[in-house]
């Protein structure tokens, strides 16, 4: 079993910090990582005075603008930061066990491949119930 289809969560997250945005990028969310990415500009751009813009691409630049965010900017941009990585790890985390279910041979608790003669988890020992088990459960 191959893991090109299953994303990590944590990372998508740590890139969410980094920047709004690089999260969804990472689980190639396309729209998504735009409209973060947006968002932010678009925040900073209406919270910030015309004045404090920086006019060029320098680091010190960047810096000093980041300086003079009135407070009420920084709050909008921390919450949308924390919204973005919240974002990022719900959809990894749905990703994840979308491709777990599709799969159909992996361990609902592991994740890892399952032999299809056995009826627990070789790697995690869980019990597996079949499609038997559940529906003869259902009918009680």
């Amino acid at each position: 079993m191959s893991d090109t289809g299953r994303k990590r969560p944590w990372l998508a997250v740590c890139l969410a910090f980094i920047y709004p945005g690089l999260g969804h990028v990472y689980l190639r969310e396309w729209l998504r990582a735009v409209l973060w990415f947006g968002l932010v500009f678009s925040t900073t751009t209406l919270l910030l005075g015309e004045g404090d813009l920086p006019t060029e691409l320098s680091v010190d630049a960047f810096l000093a603008a980041s300086r003079a965010l009135p407070l009420e900017a920084s709050v909008a941009l921390l919450a949308i930061t924390l919204l973005s990585m919240a974002d990022a790890y719900w959809m990894a985390a749905r990703t994840q066990q979308d491709a777990a279910v599709s799969d159909g041979m992996s361990c609902p608790n592991c994740g890892k491949e399952l032999d299809e003669d056995i009826d627990f988890c070789h790697w995690c020992t869980t019990e597996l119930s079949t499609a038997e088990d559940t529906g003869a459960d259902a009918a009680r």
